[in-house]
Formats: structure tokens, C-alpha cells, sequence
């Protein structure tokens, strides 16, 4: 393939017709490398990369990839999404190539993962983030064959160990706070909602209908790069109505006649996740209770729901879960086993047929049905 030298810069440069994976035929131009092998080598990469050729290194597929997905991730989560592969997982298979990759080789990177003692939630996501990659080259580029697929995953998805709070111990913890004040309204509404601390900060006025004791979920907040970020919520599913108490609806109406004149379209509460994180790290230490996070106390009002009676499907709801699958595997260990309660039931029936057949007349006795 026919590279240049720049003469006057005393570098290489490359020229040339490629075609993309439509099918279009471009031309590219690129200067400034050291040396003709680098020249080519650019130019072997970039057309394999246009056409998607599968002969290409992950790492220049991983590009593809967010390209790919542009539209379909937010913000926040392409960039959680490039960070464990560009540290987790370029590092080990970036220069492979993709029609190369063994399931002996994600054997391999799956062991220097779990060298690393990670959590093994954070195991599970690693191992999700390669998946995608080669779920995707297989469906989208034609990739012949899946590694991924022949291999055992690592980690583990479901939580086996929620941490939350008893009503009894989230009591004694929003006793701490002057009642009535910005953070006692913002413990409250995470703990009686269940909603999500991003959805939360995103709140105004405008989301609320206290005529109806009904919040609406349409958004959620995030600081990205000291900017701050309102977007859709985390799932179309996320998108919601929340039923609240009438006493906490009067809670709410009581702090906002205090905010005199403010924007009903502005955020109720503008502070950032880590001001909300600090505030309950102090006032855990006040209340004397263990320790837990802001996403704990949506678990804590799970915990509670479930200790009323309230069944999966209506959870699942008022989270905005995807799927009923989250809300069970997340949630179900909580709910008292049934299996008691159809032993009890079956004793209760030989108990009262018992009963029957003794206080029936004698010349009945002995006859089955």
C-alpha cells in the first residue's frame, strides 16, 4: 500500500480510497507519523475499521461501538460504560483481534479480574461490558463466533446482602433534623417514595400535585464535569406516579409556602449527591444506627412495603423497575416464605375434616366420599 514522505517535515503521510461499511467509497488523508510502517499500519486499521471488518483490534471496535450506541446511552452512562473498558479491559484484549478472541482468552482476562478482588457486582459489570462488545460485532458486523457465549460468567448480579434501615431505626435517624427543614424534606422523600436519589434532585414544584398526593417522575439529576445535568430518568420505565401519604403532602406544602416566590420549573432542592451523602453520614453519627448509603433507603422503603404486605407487582411499580425479575431477585429473600403458611393451611384442613367425621351421626362414619 503506497505511503509518502513528507519531505519537508521529514514525517510520513498516507492517502487513500476506502470504502465504509455501507458500501461508499471515501478518501482519507492523514500526516505526521515517524516512520512508513506506522503510515501503513494507520491506513490497514482504518480500512478495516470503516468497513467493519472483524479482522480489526478490539480496541478500534470498542469505538464503533459507542458510535454505535450514540443515541441509545445517556451521558452518564457511556462514560461509566468507557471507563471499565478502557481500564478493565484494553489493557488486556485491546490489541487482539476480534475474530481472534478465544474463550480461553476471556477465561484469561476473567482471571486477572478476579486477581484484582473486586466486588463481585463489579465483576459482573466488567463481564457485561465485554459481552456487549461481542454481542454486539455478532448481531450488528457479522462476528462468526460469540467467545462469550462458551463461557461461564463472572461475578454476581443479584444482591444476596441489601442493606436497610427497620422504620423504627430510619426514625431515630430523621429525628436528628430541625422537622421541616430543606434535609429533613429530602430524607423523607427518599425514604416514604422509594425514588432514587438522582430523581429526587431533579424534583420542582411542577412534578408535585399535592391537590392529589401525587409525585411525577420525569427526569433525574446529575454533576458531570462541575455542570449540572438534567435528563430523562434511568428507564422509560422510570418514568412514573408516585402515590404519597396526605400527611407527607402536607409536609411538602408546609416547606414550599417557606420558599417565598420560588420558581415552581426550578430544582426544589439545589444541592449535589455528594452534600446529600455527607448530611447522612452526620446525622448517622447522631442517631447512633448502622451505617448505610442514600441508595439504602430505597431499599428500606421496600423493606417497609413488604413488611405491610405489599405484594411484588405493585413494588415494582412505585420503583419503576424494568422488569418484576429486579424487583424479585432484589427484593424477593425479603418476603416471608409461603411455605409455612401452606403447611398451616393443610392442618387446618385435616384438623376441620377431622372435626367433620367425629361429629358426624354414627352411620355415617367410615364412608367415603
Amino acid at each position: 500500500m503506497p505511503v509518502y514522505k513528507d519531505t519537508e517535515r521529514g514525517s510520513w503521510y498516507c492517502q487513500f480510497y476506502y470504502e465504509d461499511w455501507t458500501g461508499k467509497r471515501k478518501k482519507k488523508y492523514k500526516r505526521g507519523f515517524r516512520t512508513k510502517k506506522e503510515a501503513q499500519d494507520f491506513e490497514s486499521e482504518f480500512k478495516r475499521v470503516a468497513s467493519a471488518d472483524m479482522d480489526m483490534s478490539v480496541a478500534s471496535f470498542v469505538d464503533i461501538y459507542f458510535k454505535d450506541k450514540e443515541g441509545e446511552l445517556k451521558e452518564r452512562s457511556k462514560r461509566n460504560k468507557k471507563y471499565m473498558i478502557q481500564s478493565h479491559v484494553i489493557p488486556y484484549l485491546g490489541e487482539k483481534k476480534m475474530n481472534e478472541i478465544t474463550p480461553a482468552d476471556i477465561i484469561a482476562w476473567q482471571n486477572e479480574i478476579r486477581n484484582k478482588n473486586f466486588s463481585e457486582s463489579y465483576q459482573r459489570m466488567l463481564q457485561n461490558q465485554v459481552t456487549a462488545l461481542f454481542t454486539h460485532a455478532q448481531k450488528i458486523y457479522n462476528l462468526w463466533n460469540n467467545p462469550c457465549k462458551k463461557v461461564k460468567k463472572i461475578g454476581r448480579s443479584d444482591v444476596r446482602r441489601l442493606e436497610f434501615w427497620t422504620y423504627e431505626e430510619y426514625q431515630k435517624f430523621i429525628a436528628t433534623f430541625e422537622k421541616g427543614s430543606r434535609s429533613y424534606l429530602m430524607f423523607q422523600l427518599l425514604f416514604w417514595t422509594g425514588m432514587r436519589e438522582g430523581e429526587m434532585l431533579a424534583l420542582s414544584m411542577e412534578d408535585i400535585d399535592l391537590e392529589n398526593c401525587q409525585i411525577h417522575i420525569t427526569k433525574t439529576y446529575y454533576r458531570m464535569n462541575r455542570t449540572d445535568i438534567i435528563t430523562e430518568p434511568k428507564t422509560d420505565n422510570s418514568v412514573r406516579t408516585i402515590e404519597i401519604p396526605v400527611f407527607f403532602a402536607n409536609e411538602i406544602q408546609s416547606y414550599w409556602k417557606r420558599l417565598y416566590q420560588y420558581p415552581k420549573n426550578e430544582r426544589l432542592f439545589p444541592v449535589v449527591a455528594e452534600a446529600v451523602q455527607h448530611t447522612m453520614k452526620r446525622h448517622i453519627d447522631k442517631a447512633g444506627v448502622k451505617k448505610i448509603d442514600v441508595h439504602s433507603l430505597r431499599h428500606s422503603h421496600c423493606a417497609y412495603l413488604i413488611k405491610q404486605g405489599v405484594q411484588p407487582l405493585i413494588i415494582k411499580e412505585r420503583l419503576g423497575h424494568k422488569d418484576i425479575k429486579i424487583t424479585l431477585n432484589t427484593y424477593g429473600h425479603l418476603y416471608p416464605s409461603e411455605q409455612k403458611k401452606v403447611a398451616s393451611l393443610l392442618d387446618h384442613l385435616i384438623a376441620d375434616d377431622s372435626e367433620e367425621k367425629e361429629n358426624a351421626p354414627a352411620g355415617n362414619k367410615g364412608i367415603s366420599e
